[in-house]
């Protein structure tokens, strides 16, 4: 169970989380003052915190914002009764919410919205810890190995045509069968806390490069980039030259936009990449990590709307609207807009309803080291 803080100045809604939250063996905190949360915050830990939109003096956003530089391993849910596009923009464009719940609320949504955002995160935690008991992790030498080994390979996952379910390209996804880095992020993690970013980048372009050559000449790959691959340009041209020749068959994803503003050098890194010819993604839109102001500025050749508001958007209303919102900005900005993490048909049908143009997901394929169909 967890340990839950919910925050909203209408009475029967709090009593309401209350009677859920608390019946389900969760320890509530209760608060009815923006004010009284921001001290809250600073003398107790949580790990949910629900947070109503319109709150006087503070409204809820900016609670979330302090929030999160306090506490960023509590997950923070945004309650709004008014889910219209500016309200669930603003929430998206600041980058404080991972989940976002209308009001009025059934008892089973809220307790199915806390158990999956406290099920998220100890399934994150596990991947992050890799399931050791050594909070140091490995070591630069292990990792040294690793990244000079052949441990490290790129699964490929597709993205297909919403309407004819036609492969359109591949996601490449690293993983890992070195023990000591069970999975990606284990090593992703890793190569962070030992400043070997770069050299895990290189290790990864030159798995991309051979599945460029083994795939026919049409096929095309999204591939991740992390934020300090942004802080040189010289690194990234020498880096992104291997690539060159494939330039129109690469697709690169810029994800966790949270700090991208910071690094002097992005708009630099950003133009240089669209001069060689690679197109970009924005990863992961809706996860409550990314701005939509850098929509604007990163001019995406594709926008992916993260699947937490993909999922059993054929149940819920308003998120099938926001979804038939961002298609109508991706058209209008001509982009093209791919919904991840499609597990079932009856998703797929509302999301192409919608006017997602692309769709990406189990129910179309799991991540695969072996050769894909192309047609």
């Amino acid at each position: 169970m967890g340990k839950i803080l919910v925050v909203d100045d209408d009475q029967p809604v709090l009593h309401s989380a209350e009677r859920t939250l608390r019946a389900a063996g969760h320890d509530v905190t209760l608060l009815s003052s923006s004010l009284d949360c921001l001290l809250k915050v600073t003398q107790e830990s949580f790990d949910v915190a629900l947070v109503d939109y319109y709150m006087p003096v503070v409204d809820g956003l900016q609670v979330l914002q302090r929030l999160r530089n306090l506490q960023p391993r509590c997950l923070r849910i945004l309650m709004s009764g008014n889910l219209d596009l500016p309200v669930v923009l603003d929430a998206v464009n600041r980058g404080e919410v991972v989940r976002v719940l209308a009001k009025p609320f059934e008892p089973e949504q809220l307790l199915g919205l806390v158990a999956d955002a406290v099920g998220a995160r100890g399934r994150l935690e596990q991947l992050i810890l890799g399931g050791s008991t050594q909070l140091e992790g490995p070591t630069l030498e292990e990792l040294e190995d690793c990244l000079n080994g052949n441990a490290l390979r790129l699964a490929l996952q597709p993205i297909v045509h919403a309407v004819s379910g036609a492969p359109f390209a591949f996601e490449a996804l690293l993983r890992s069968s070195d023990p000591k880095f069970p999975n990606p992020m284990a090593v992703l993690q890793s190569a962070e806390r030992h400043d070997r970013i770069q050299a895990l980048a290189m290790v990864v372009t030159a798995r991309l490069v051979d599945w460029l050559k083994r795939l026919p000449e049409h096929a095309v790959l999204f591939m991740n980039m992390h934020p300090r691959e942004l802080v040189s340009p010289d690194y990234l041209r020498q880096r992104m030259t291997v690539l060159s020749p494939w330039a129109k068959r690469v697709v690169l994803e810029i994800t966790e936009r949270s700090y991208l503003l910071e690094l002097e050098s992005w708009t630099a890194s950003i133009g240089l990449l669209t001069e060689m010819g690679f197109a970009i993604a924005v990863d992961d839109l809706g996860s409550g990590y990314n701005s939509l102001s850098m929509l604007a500025e990163l001019r995406p050749a594709f926008i992916k709307v993260d699947m937490s508001i993909v999922r059993d958007v054929n149940k819920d209303l308003r998120r099938r609207r926001l979804i038939e919102l961002l298609a109508r900005f991706s058209n209008a900005t001509e982009a093209k807009l791919i919904a991840e993490g499609v597990e079932t048909p009856e998703e797929a049908e509302t999301l192409r309803e919608c006017g997602t143009d692309l769709m990406q997901g189990y129910f179309f394929g799991r991540p695969s080291l072996d050769a894909p169909t192309v047609v």
